[in-house]
């Protein structure tokens, strides 16, 4: 981010025109682009219309220093990525992997497409099934039968406990809660457990206590890195691999936010004063849950069913973290 004051020559002039003058290696393109994230402040007020400005007033242009210099190339507005990229193909199923904000499936009113109608309508898999879900804001692997045999397949292996998913997330806070325990691959994390309740109108509350109809939930983690003192109050940022052992609704989420540690982004769960804290690589504020669903690995499939080809493997893909954590330091 850098800012102006408006000079006299400047007075009237749209604020577009007055931050290339201020700014003469800004692109009007990249401005127009912040105009429209609402990445432009007049006097501390953000504004999405190229209004004129008047002398003495404040700019703030929130765009990466690179591209003041007009050098390195802005990264790709979240709204503008593509909405799945194919990671891979087996003989029934495809792994994709989902960008944050698009609804998985309907009964979402977005008034967009789906992730399964643009799968069926952008790929020869006219007859594609979700095997499973993840949030519209969250991003990562999603596994799509080809069609309704190998989704029945697949479902059997869910149902037999034959796929691990984990996820990657950056929470406020260094997590140290939970019991040890050895995962099926030799990997050490804490345990967690509590109970979930899930209200009538979708809300989700996380218990310490069973409840009535309340569910049990156990998710496991540990903590990769530490960020120290990268979040508001100087509270530390933790990048965090999670696996579900249940898979409730906003299990994750709630969870993590019920202990302590609420993930970075989450409008639900997390709270808004410390989200807007964080900046966005590219400048702008950062619009979801900085969580996305990163490995999907099959355990030993029998040879009758038809993903016997997967037997074993595992899918993977890394974060794609939009948030600038300029004051934190690993450790």
């Amino acid at each position: 981010m850098k800012s102006f004051k408006v000079t006299a020559a400047q007075d009237g002039k749209h604020v577009v025109k007055a931050s290339s003058e201020a700014f003469p290696g800004l692109k009007q393109a990249d401005l127009f682009h912040a105009l429209k994230r609402k990445d432009i402040k007049i006097d501390g007020k953000r504004t999405s219309s190229d209004v004129a400005v008047k002398e003495g007033q404040i700019v703030e242009v929130w765009l990466p220093d690179e591209l003041f210099e007009g050098g390195a190339k802005k990264a790709e507005p979240e709204n503008e990525k593509e909405p799945f990229k194919i990671v891979a193909e087996t003989n029934g199923l495809i792994i994709v992997n989902k960008s944050q904000g698009i609804a998985v499936h309907s009964g979402k009113s977005t008034g967009e497409d789906t992730l399964i109608d643009l799968i069926r309508s952008k790929t020869r898999f006219k007859e594609a099934e979700l095997c499973h879900r993840i949030d519209m804001n969250t991003g990562g692997l999603v596994m799509v039968a080809k069609d309704k045999k190998a989704l029945a397949d697949a479902v059997k292996l869910f149902k037999d406990g034959l796929v691990t998913k984990r996820y990657r997330a950056l929470v406020l806070g260094a997590p140290d809660v939970g019991e040890g325990t050895v995962c099926e691959d030799g990997t050490l994390m804490y345990e967690v457990t509590g109970f979930l309740e899930k209200t009538k109108d979708g809300k989700v509350y996380i218990h310490d206590t069973k409840q009535p109809r309340d569910l049990e939930i156990a998710t496991r983690y540990r903590v990769l890195e530490t960020y120290r003192a990268a979040g508001p109050d100087r509270i530390d940022v933790s990048d965090i691999e999670c696996e579900l052992v249940t898979g409730r609704t906003h299990q994750i989420r709630a969870q993590f936010a019920h202990l302590g540690y609420p993930i970075v982004g989450d409008g639900n769960y997390g709270r808004a004063k410390q989200n807007s804290f964080f900046t966005a690589v590219d400048g702008g504020k950062v619009k979801y849950q900085q969580l996305f669903a990163c490995r999907i690995a099959l355990g030993k499939i029998p040879r009758d069913n038809m993903h016997f080809d997967v037997s074993g493997k595992s899918f993977r893909i890394e974060p794609d973290y939009c948030v600038m954590l300029k004051r934190g330091k690993k450790r």
